[in-house]
């Protein structure tokens, strides 16, 4: 477990892409990124970052450079999972880097929205999982790369609130090795369904 802890906080630095600070980015850019994120992005993932719809993941109060990593892994697609390949390809593919800095620097800067509660018994399960893992099979404490509180450490995102659905087809989507990224992919072939179902339940729970 130590070992992939490890490994995991190397990935930190290896998915850093140094995202321009707010105040660093241009006025004009920024109203561009801010028209695209309402008026385009909008429309899946509300005009805050705050999706109401669970197939499409909230944004809001998320990493910024988590999410300008991920808009460069869409727009040189490489990031393999089946929305990335029916929809986010082709969304970010004319996102220069400016607009992508100033768009993850929009969504980092909206309020987070309160997550939804359910199943209680499903939600402890999860929360045990997301805080000590499951040794017996080598899965890492997913607080050690996400934080205790799920707001996400360094350069690894925010779940706190994430739609659980979401939650759940990037790990089902980490296990079989569609969205190729080394150490979520060792965490996620050690995890049964019911216990990723759980870790997605308390995960969406959060604020």
């Amino acid at each position: 477990m130590r070992h992939a802890i490890l490994a995991a906080l190397g990935l930190a630095g290896a998915i850093g892409f140094g995202v321009a600070r707010a105040d660093d980015i241009d006025p004009a850019t920024h109203q561009h990124a801010v028209r695209i994120a309402i008026g385009t992005c909008g429309s899946c993932h509300g005009p805050t970052g705050v999706s109401e719809q669970p197939k499409y993941p909230r944004l809001a109060g998320q990493n910024a450079n988590y999410l300008a990593a991920q808009l460069k892994a869409f727009r040189s697609q490489t990031r393999g999972d089946a929305d990335a390949i029916g929809y986010m390809w082709g969304m970010s593919a004319q996102l220069d880097d400016e607009t992508i800095d100033a768009l993850a620097q929009y969504y980092a800067a909206q309020q987070a929205s309160p997550g939804h509660a359910s199943d209680s018994a499903l939600i402890a399960k999860g929360r045990q999982i997301y805080e000590k893992g499951v040794e017996a099979v080598g899965v890492p404490a997913c607080a050690a790369c996400h934080g205790p509180d799920a707001h996400g450490m360094g350069d690894f995102p925010r779940l706190a609130g994430q739609h659980a659905q979401y939650v759940l087809k990037q790990l089902a989507s980490f296990q079989s090795n569609m969205r190729k990224v080394a150490v979520m992919h060792g965490v996620a072939q050690g995890l049964k369904l019911d216990e990723m179902s759980a870790v997605a339940a308390y995960l969406e729970a959060q604020r």
